[in-house]
């Protein structure tokens, strides 16, 4: 299960296993990492489904989790949560397929936490009827706020900063953290500006550069952007739509960029500065 961080990977995940890691605790992740590396069965000899929370954290633990699943030959014995995919993929030798499934995990859609009319029963045609007793600056609050599960039962006011503090960490070390590279944090705010400048369009890579060049220094690479672009993609802050064709048959698709979107709407309205009295 992997997706962003705060989304409610792991409250959702203990809702199912029996026995939980969790790599992510201060006193415990070096004898955890030690015992995986040298006692992989021991480590591994809990009651199933087991959690390990941030398995990204020993991602050499991967090859035995499969291998353990071909031993025991059932399925649903472990669930594996993460907020980044592993810096490095050069202790993994296998890819899981057929004993490892990926489950993407998103913050909370409006309808999730204040629907009442459902896209899906409109589309099979079903015929719907609702009031909404919100005016438009509820609707600008909860796009600012977004689907961060925990902040739907926090005061307002901390519930718009949560997603402020979440962009703030983002740009100062996630970013940098997910691959070990040192990334400029006013790089990655031009970018994820100009992203939410261009949400919903099939925005180039030259785009973003001309947009974040206006204030940079140094000449900035197609290469360069990509990167930042990737390593944003890596810590689920970005989600772009791929091109698609409705023809199956065709050879090209009807839109031949990617159109661009984040996880979730917070995420555009912090690094734009918006909130809800600018609605």
């Amino acid at each position: 299960m992997v997706g962003p961080k705060w989304c409610g990977k792991s409250t959702t995940a203990l809702q199912q296993a029996n026995s939980v890691v969790y790599m992510q605790d201060p006193q415990k992740r070096e004898r955890y990492r030690m015992m995986a590396q040298t006692m992989t069965s021991e480590f591994l000899d809990q009651k199933a489904p087991m959690l390990i929370d941030e398995w990204q954290i020993i991602p050499f633990i991967w090859d035995a989790i499969r291998f353990e699943v071909d031993k025991r030959g059932s399925m649903g014995q472990f669930i594996l949560t993460g907020s980044v995919v592993p810096a490095s993929f050069e202790h993994i030798e296998h890819s899981g397929i057929g004993r490892i499934s990926t489950l993407i995990m998103r913050p909370m859609s409006l309808y999730e936490s204040n629907g009442t009319i459902s896209l899906k029963e409109l589309f099979d045609g079903k015929r719907l009827v609702a009031i909404s007793n919100f005016n438009l600056k509820d609707v600008a609050f909860m796009l600012c706020r977004g689907g961060w599960p925990g902040s739907l039962v926090k005061d307002k006011r901390v519930a718009l900063q949560q997603a402020i503090d979440y962009y703030d960490e983002l740009t100062t070390y996630d970013i940098s953290r997910v691959d070990n590279v040192k990334r400029d944090k006013h790089r990655v705010e031009r970018l994820l500006r100009s992203y939410a400048r261009n949400i919903s369009t099939q925005a180039s890579i030259q785009t973003f550069i001309h947009d974040m060049i206006v204030n940079d220094t140094d000449e900035l690479s197609e290469m360069t952007v990509a990167s930042y672009i990737q390593a944003l993609k890596k810590v689920y802050v970005i989600e772009d739509l791929e091109a698609w064709s409705s023809n199956l048959r065709s050879k090209t698709a009807i839109r031949k960029a990617d159109t661009r979107h984040f996880v979730d709407p917070s995420i555009a309205c912090a690094a734009l500065g918006l909130g809800v009295e600018v609605y």
